[in-house]
C-alpha cells in the first residue's frame, strides 16, 4: 500500500525489540534444526534453548522497562477490545493490536515452557537436560514427553503468525513485516508517539539481556 500524503513515520519498533523478534526466530529454527539431526548436535540444542530463554527473560524485563510500544501496558488489552478488533469495530493504533498481543503473548508462554521442559529432559543418548538431574525419572520423562509434543504447537503458533502478516498484508493493506525490519510505521498526522530508541535504550537493553543469560548460563551449568 502506498503511503498517503498525510502519513508519516513514526518510530515504533525499538532495535532492542527488533533484535529480540529476529534472534529469538533464529534460535526457534536452529534449535528445531539440532534437535532433528542430534546426536553432537544435541549440545548446540541446549545451547539455543538457554539463549531463547534467556531472550524471553529479556522481553518480559522489556516489557516493563522498555520504550511506549515495547511495554505491556501499552498493547496488552481486554477481551472487549479484541472482540472489537475481531468485529472490525476498532480504530486501528501503532504497534500491536489486541489479537496480535495474544499471538505475541501464546508464543512467549510457549517458548518459555518448551525451553523449561527442556532443562529437565533427557533422551538417554545424547542429551541430558542440566536440571534432569535434580529431578527424579518419572519427571524426567514427562518433561520429555512434553518437551516433543509441544514442539508441535510452537509450530503451528509460528504458523498462525506468519499467516496473520500475510493476511494483513495482502487483505487488510498493513505491513506489518517491514517496520520489524526498520522500526519505522506510516502513521496519520493526528499523532501517535514515537517509542524511544536512542543509545541510552539500547545500553539498557544489553544489561537487561546480559543479566538474563548470565542469569540462565548460571542456573543451566
Amino acid at each position: 500500500m502506498n503511503p498517503d500524503k498525510n502519513e508519516h513515520k513514526i518510530r515504533v519498533w525499538d532495535l532492542p525489540t527488533r533484535c529480540f523478534h529476529w534472534v529469538l526466530a533464529i534460535c526457534i529454527l536452529a534449535s528445531f534444526v539440532s534437535g532433528k539431526i542430534g546426536g553432537d548436535a544435541m549440545v548446540w540444542h541446549g545451547r539455543f534453548g538457554v539463549l531463547a530463554l534467556s531472550l524471553i527473560v529479556f522481553r518480559l524485563g522489556w516489557g516493563v522497562v522498555g520504550p511506549h510500544y515495547a511495554r505491556f501496558a501499552q498493547f496488552i488489552k481486554g477481551p472487549r477490545a479484541v472482540l472489537q478488533e475481531c468485529r472490525g469495530q476498532r480504530v486501528r493504533e501503532p504497534g500491536h493490536s489486541p489479537l496480535g498481543a495474544l499471538s505475541v503473548l501464546a508464543l512467549l508462554l510457549t517458548v518459555a515452557f518448551q525451553a523449561g521442559l527442556g532443562l529437565f529432559s533427557s533422551d538417554d543418548i545424547a542429551f541430558d537436560g542440566p536440571w534432569s538431574r535434580h529431578v527424579s525419572d518419572d519427571i524426567v520423562d514427562l518433561a520429555t514427553r512434553w518437551h516433543l509434543r509441544l514442539q508441535w504447537l510452537l509450530a503451528a503458533l509460528i504458523g498462525l503468525h506468519i499467516a496473520a502478516v500475510l493476511w494483513h498484508q495482502r487483505v487488510r493493506g498493513h505491513d506489518l513485516l517491514m517496520p520489524m525490519f526498520t522500526g519505522d510505521q506510516q502513521w496519520g498526522r493526528d499523532q501517535a508517539p514515537s517509542a524511544r530508541d536512542d543509545w541510552a535504550i539500547r545500553a539498557r537493553a544489553v544489561v537487561l539481556f546480559a543479566l538474563a543469560l548470565l542469569l540462565l548460563s548460571y542456573l543451566s551449568r
